[in-house]
């Protein structure tokens, strides 16, 4: 059976798709200290030292902290970056 709707809306609807943005979360780890973790974040993300430490304590308190949204190639890249770091990281679909 073929898809009944016009060209124009399967395109939107892959745009719609294309643009849901990801998010690289890390992951708290029973091997890294704080002040690594926030070194990390400071260095490869840019962020300020205030940031940096929001984070990492999201990180050590709450399990996990989202460091980054865009495009899954970038999530994917900073994943592995993370895990060069030896950071524990995953990436998935942000919340809509």
């Amino acid at each position: 059976m073929t898809d009944a709707r016009p060209l124009e809306d399967t395109i939107l609807d892959e745009r719609i798709e294309l643009g849901v943005p990801w998010v690289t979360i890390v992951w708290n780890d029973p091997v890294n200290l704080m002040s690594y973790v926030t070194y990390v974040f400071e260095t490869y993300f840019g962020y300020p030292t205030h940031e940096a430490e929001r984070l990492m304590l999201m990180v050590h308190e709450d399990g996990r902290a989202a460091v980054a949204t865009g495009t899954r190639e970038e999530m994917e890249r900073h994943v592995e970056a993370m895990h060069g770091y030896g950071l524990w990281a995953t990436l998935t679909k942000a919340d809509a």
